[in-house]
């Protein structure tokens, strides 16, 4: 808590951050503080990162001093909040042409092909942020062991649905888009749908669950 800063991102936003790593502690602060700002007069926007609060706000009417003041106090008292979250059970079809590269995973990591799965599907998981498209979830919670880097050359087409590793954490890819994670797995549950509200299935503080639909070889 006494690491975080805040410094200004142009003329109308703040962003309090704390240094790496990413940890769900750190996180459930992100959410605590964001769900207090969104009351606040004069913020336009609230976007919670990794280890990170944005605020957009009407530079014509805050007063950008004490609108920091007030982002810190809600940081520094936010790790008293109760955490939110859902519990949501994912099905994944693992391996096969859903998940080229599972096998990759495998000789990164030394483990085998089904050993990747079951690890994969044991973690629990939990929503850190929304990023990159709509819908799309950074969870924390990898197994270390699984810990493998993002694809040399991203594809240009990942479907929608997969699940990947990039990195020290897992995500899925909501609607077909270019990507360079590590794809295991794929879902046909929609993350992301207009009609729904909201849109989105997952959230941040949400607990995730990977079940194994089936293995393909």
């Amino acid at each position: 808590m006494n690491q975080r800063r805040i410094f200004p991102l142009g003329d109308a936003a703040l962003v309090c951050e704390a240094p790496p790593p990413a940890t769900l502690a750190c996180q459930r602060r992100v959410w605590a503080a964001a769900a207090l700002a969104r009351d606040w007069p004069h913020v336009l926007e609230v976007v919670p990162g990794m280890n990170n609060l944005t605020l957009v706000f009407d530079p014509l009417e805050a007063d950008r001093d004490a609108l920091a003041e007030q982002l810190l106090a809600a940081w520094d008292a936010a790790g008293k909040t109760p955490e939110p979250g859902r519990e949501v059970e994912i099905p994944v079809q693992y391996g096969g042409e859903f998940g080229p590269d599972l096998q990759a995973v495998a000789d990164h990591t030394g483990l085998s092909v089904r050993e990747v799965v079951q690890r994969h599907a044991d973690g629990e998981y939990v929503v850190f942020f929304l990023g990159f498209q709509p819908g799309f979830a950074y969870m924390g919670g990898l197994d270390a062991a699984l810990h493998t880097p993002r694809r040399a050359s991203p594809r240009l087409e990942v479907p929608a649905g997969s699940v990947g590793i990039g990195g020290e954490q897992t995500g899925i890819y909501p609607a077909v888009s270019p990507g360079g994670w590590q794809l295991i797995g794929r879902t046909e549950l929609p993350l992301f749908d207009p009609a729904r509200r909201p849109p989105t299935l997952l959230q941040p503080g949400d607990r995730v669950r990977f079940t194994i639909a089936e293995i393909h070889a």
